[in-house]
């Protein structure tokens, strides 16, 4: 039987693909302050320059190819069960070839019933843009992006993949965000954890970090794991 492998990605993982977070410029996404176009408040002030932000992010999406490090994650299935619990709303992990990927902060590429929360629409190209009054099923929508402000759904399966983890690893995150940061503490004691980022965050004893950026900390992970196995 395959060991079960969770991985948990953040804006590290897509930062070697261009794509920029508001961690990268003082609180500023784009130009933008982060709690106008990321934040329940900011939705309710101003709906229109919220889709408009994510209008433009889908379109710079569209344009991102998977990195070395999206593509090795997926490659390791062949000796793994990889589970991916991602920060990340980009859909690059799958388009990489990653079966099982959980987005904690919703999916850019969606938008969802404002009156119905677990109805969600795909967007798919050329039609990549929606506005306040857009009706797609006579729903009126919103993107499908856990705000600050708002709960995360998706915490409690991403905590039960966690719990059941026999190697975990964190990718390219400040672990400053909650609760993302907390599934670490989820893993059963004994369990390896690896963390890689070129500026990693403090992390409790016994984690082993690897100080690289993304593409090359999982090539570097790759070996750990494949060596183990041989062994």
């Amino acid at each position: 039987m395959k060991k079960k492998l969770v991985i948990l990605t953040g804006a590290g993982m897509s930062a070697e693909s261009g794509l920029r977070t508001f961690r990268d410029a003082d609180g500023l996404w784009e130009n933008y302050p982060v709690m106008d176009v990321a934040s329940a408040d900011g939705f309710a002030r101003n709906p229109a320059l919220v889709h408009k932000f994510y209008n433009d992010r889908r379109r710079q999406l569209i344009d991102a190819l998977p990195n070395a490090g999206h593509i090795a994650l997926a490659d390791l299935e062949r000796q793994f069960d990889v589970y991916v619990i991602t920060q990340n709303v980009d859909d690059l992990h799958e388009r990489a070839g990653s079966s099982h990927v959980l987005h904690l902060h919703g999916e850019l590429m969606k938008v969802r019933a404002i009156d119905d929360p677990d109805l969600t629409f795909t967007l798919t190209p050329p039609d990549l843009s929606t506005t306040p009054s857009t009706l797609i099923d006579g729903h009126r929508v919103r993107p499908h992006i856990v705000f600050f402000q708002e709960a995360v759904p998706m915490i409690e399966p991403a905590i039960e993949i966690a719990s059941e983890a026999d190697v975990f690893v964190v990718i390219g995150t400040s672990l400053a965000v909650y609760p993302a940061a907390s599934l670490l503490y989820y893993v059963r004691p004994s369990v390896p954890i690896f963390y890689i980022d070129p500026n990693p965050a403090s992390v409790p004893e016994g984690v082993t970090v690897i100080r690289e950026p993304a593409t090359k900390g999982v090539a570097t992970l790759r070996h750990i794991l494949l060596s183990a196995l041989d062994s």
